[in-house]
């Protein structure tokens, strides 16, 4: 038997659907039917809804840690690991809630574990350098309005139309308190990691349509108006102090090759 066939009915039979279409085979058999295999299978299914809480902490926080785990069982069963780091385990809660009829009675859950995604994956992004303030003020005019900014690869933002998902989160992600008076309203959020910290502040929804505009490859020009026209009257000036100061922003390919 060669070890990856072993490797791969072993994943299979701990969370089917991890280790690929298997044959039935007799070793693969009289191994499920050892007494002690089921605690080996329940304790990587708890190591699984341990990693998704983990993960997941503010959603674990506002419908508490019964309910979650309840949840992340059943997201377990439909959607097994696929990469071998926990900590990146759960890229699809969010569209998950949105189906899962306990969270019906929810809706901004699924915006706040979106959040939480955001969170780690700005936590595991790539290393690059910012855009510096002081070398995009030196730009002359007509150079700016063709310069393609790109997001930071730690950067990541939403917006919630319906419901102010991002006020939630960070509230209880800053243990703030859940009971001050809250505008029932959309709202968005930026993440960014900063000497290495993930930190996060609202964001417009100019910034939003800025960033998404960036990520296009569109032009300064065509971004900021891209962002006017999501938020008419939106004052891009502080927009860009914002981003700029977050290190939402990754410096040009031919800055960052001459960075030390």
């Amino acid at each position: 038997m060669q070890l990856s066939t072993f490797q791969d009915g072993l994943a299979d039979a701990l969370l089917p659907g991890t280790g690929g279409p298997m044959q039935a085979a007799a070793w693969l058999s009289a191994l499920q039917s050892q007494p002690g295999f089921a605690v080996y299978r329940n304790t990587v299914r708890k190591a699984c809804i341990d990693a998704l809480q983990a993960n997941y902490p503010t959603v674990c926080a506002l419908v508490g840690e019964d309910w979650f785990r309840a949840a992340a069982d059943r997201f377990v069963q439909e959607n097994p690991p696929e990469d071998s780091r926990l900590m990146a385990y759960g890229q699809g809660l969010a569209d998950f809630l949105r189906s899962f009829g306990p969270a019906a009675g929810l809706p901004y859950l699924p915006a706040v574990a979106h959040l939480d995604r955001c969170w780690t994956e700005s936590h595991l992004a790539a290393d690059a350098p910012a855009l510096d303030a002081a070398w995009l003020a030196s730009q002359p005019p007509e150079a700016l309005a063709s310069l393609c900014l790109a997001p930071h690869p730690a950067a990541r933002w939403a917006w919630s139309e319906e419901h102010p998902a991002s006020t939630l989160w960070q509230r209880q992600r800053g243990q703030a308190p859940m009971e001050a008076e809250l505008a029932w309203e959309g709202d968005g959020a930026l993440l960014t990691r900063p000497e290495g910290a993930v930190q996060w502040a609202l964001l417009s929804r100019a910034g939003v349509a800025f960033l998404d505009a960036c990520t296009a490859g569109l032009p300064l020009e065509l971004a900021a108006t891209q962002a006017l026209q999501a938020e008419p009257g939106a004052d891009l000036t502080a927009l860009m102090a914002q981003l700029l100061q977050a290190g939402a922003l990754c410096a040009p390919s031919h800055l960052a090759e001459n960075t030390p």
